[in-house]
């Protein structure tokens, strides 16, 4: 069996050595949530049997959720699913639990997540030890989310993004908000050993040289992709059949059709 991309226990204990002093470094959780709510309010629709995705629901080695098939309304999810070993899996296992034209509605990182980040720790480390190790989590894209809903089964799949770029003091300030939210390095393959202060140093060094403002403050990118997708049912719009269509196209725009 392969090593799973992350180290769920070493994940599990980030969280919990954050979530004493979470309420200090949660601040995109509540702008994201706020995006999701804002979404919510665009379907007018009342959802009886809802549930919020959490960590726990999937802390577990096999990331299995607790719930019955054909059982919730509306599942959300918030910044919780991008440290997932078996996402695909996931996603079907969100898709099942929802009764026929229920929602799903989530927000993960994306792509370009920490990319100045990532950049300036792998330069770090080329330059003083000529190799690199992974220390910023592997990110999906937009259009990785968008093969992964329709592979789940969704109808109708939405899939967008925004960047929100946060301004720090230095490397250092960055890195200990990262921690405050429990997104410490849990990637299975990580070096386990402490690079020390030379590496860190170096990071914050490059990271200032290529990422400052003029100001002299760094920047840090963040994107957030949102997933919509609907459990099938019969009331929903269907794409037509190919040769389906009553008009050619050719008539629409009053040309002459090519024969190829």
């Amino acid at each position: 069996m392969s090593q799973p991309i992350f180290d769920r226990q070493a994940l599990k204990r980030a969280r919990a050595r954050a979530e004493p002093n979470f309420s200090e470094h949660r601040f995109l959780h509540d702008m994201v949530w706020g995006q999701i709510l804002d979404r919510l309010g665009d379907v007018r629709r009342d959802f009886a049997t809802r549930h919020e995705l959490t960590a726990e629901d999937f802390d577990n080695e096999i990331e299995a959720l607790p719930f019955e098939a054909e059982t919730l309304e509306l599942v959300t999810g918030c910044l919780n699913l991008h440290a997932v070993n078996d996402l695909p899996g996931l996603l079907v296992q969100i898709r099942k639990s929802l009764k026929p034209d229920g929602l799903f509605l989530g927000a993960m990182f994306g792509g370009e997540t920490l990319h100045e980040l990532r950049e300036s720790l792998m330069q770090a480390e080329l330059d003083l030890k000529g190799g690199a190790s992974p220390r910023v989590f592997p990110f999906a894209d937009k259009p990785q989310m968008g093969g992964l809903l329709q592979r789940a089964g969704f109808a109708l799949p939405v899939v967008d993004s925004d960047i929100i770029r946060v301004s720090y003091e230095n490397i250092f300030r960055l890195m200990h908000d990262l921690r405050g939210m429990g997104e410490s390095n849990a990637i299975s393959e990580r070096s386990r050993i402490n690079p020390g202060k030379a590496f860190f140093m170096r990071a914050g060094q490059y990271y200032q040289e290529h990422f400052a403002e003029k100001d002299g403050r760094i920047t840090a990118s963040f994107e957030v992709i949102y997933l919509i997708g609907w459990a099938p049912h019969d009331s929903q719009q269907q794409p037509l059949k190919p040769g389906s269509a009553k008009k050619r196209l050719a008539d629409a725009l009053e040309t002459d059709e090519a024969k190829l």
